[in-house]
């Protein structure tokens, strides 16, 4: 039987879907230079980004000679992102379409649809972690996505698409950079015109995206915990970049967890004396908290960035991590 607090959640989650979908109709315009119909703003060539981290990087690898538009707004949770008439039809036109195939269903099946030869999926540019691991037993490269891996816990959609591998890339910003190096010869060999802009960006991009991973590697080098349990498992990439063990109490952030998996995350977390449950923007922090409650611990943010931060951008956000998870590991 389901307690009054599941219904509560429950019905907080339906109210939150609610207000993101009124939020996602109302998101025609993207962020960028250009109009939500695609095409080019003066001339310049329009690379469309699905969700902030690519929004992002194509701001600071376009630099002035590109439009930017974002296809999710601030404060929508990307999962979750429907598009509207204008935005499917501005796909048609747009010169690239920047996007992380498995993280939002509804873009994937638009450039299917729409932008097939013009997309730019970032997952295939890097080893992929299987969902739900932190460890990179399953992943793919250039010839296209893995199809081993844990496609029980996969990320999938409406019309059956499974996608086995976990697709929060960006929070390994190692994988990042080489994402930001292979768009920088993407849009060289589309825009030959500016072709040395987008390669000096992007080195220079890949090289801020090195030093972040510097001060992680040295930040989490020496702590005196390494297990984070998290709302959802979306930090596998951290995780497993720097020698964390991720504990996910959901695979899906708009699930409710079952009492076995909660009872679970609760023995682990009791002996490996966690003391911080991580919770997360855009998400109920509801189950995190009433599991803190039950093991003793407190919470804290963990921002998987999958949406612009409140202040800031993506570097200052995963430094906000750094020291969030520092505090909560006692890192020396």
């Amino acid at each position: 039987m389901m307690s009054d607090s599941s219904r509560r959640i429950r019905m907080r989650a339906a109210g939150l879907l609610t207000g993101t979908a009124l939020l996602a109709a109302t998101a025609a315009c993207g962020s960028g230079a250009a109009d939500s119909t695609g095409g080019s703003a003066g001339g310049r060539p329009e690379v469309t980004a699905a969700l902030y981290p690519l929004q992002w990087l194509a701001e600071r690898v376009g630099g002035g000679d590109v439009a930017v538009v974002g296809l999710t707004e601030p404060g929508v949770e990307p999962h979750d992102l429907e598009l509207t008439p204008a935005q499917v039809a501005g796909l048609e036109k747009t010169s690239l379409v920047a996007y992380v195939k498995g993280v939002q269903p509804a873009v994937d099946e638009a450039v299917e649809q729409h932008a097939a030869d013009r997309g730019f999926d970032a997952a295939t540019l890097v080893t992929t972690l299987a969902a739900g691991e932190g460890h990179a037993e399953e992943g793919h490269g250039e010839e296209g996505h893995a199809e081993e891996g844990h496609a029980e816990e996969g990320h999938g959609d409406e019309h059956g698409h499974e996608v086995s591998y976990d697709p929060h890339l960006w929070l390994d910003p190692s994988r990042f950079a080489t994402v930001a190096t292979r768009l920088g010869e993407k849009l060289a060999a589309a825009d030959p015109a500016h072709a040395a802009g987008y390669r000096e960006r992007a080195a220079k991009t890949a090289a801020d995206l090195t030093a972040l991973d510097g001060e992680l590697t040295r930040g989490l080098a020496n702590c005196a915990s390494r297990s984070i349990v998290t709302g959802h498992e979306a930090f596998g990439y951290l995780a497993d970049r720097y020698r964390l063990q991720q504990v996910g109490i959901s695979v899906d952030p708009d699930a409710e967890p079952s009492p076995a998996r909660l009872a679970e995350v609760a023995e682990v977390a009791k002996r490996e004396k966690v003391t911080t449950i991580f919770t997360e923007t855009l998400v109920s922090p509801k189950v995190a908290e009433v599991l803190a409650q039950e093991v003793g611990a407190t919470t804290a943010v963990l921002d998987p960035i999958e949406s612009r931060p409140a202040e800031g951008d993506y570097l200052s956000a995963m430094r906000r991590n750094l020291a969030t998870l520092k505090t909560a590991l006692s890192c020396s």
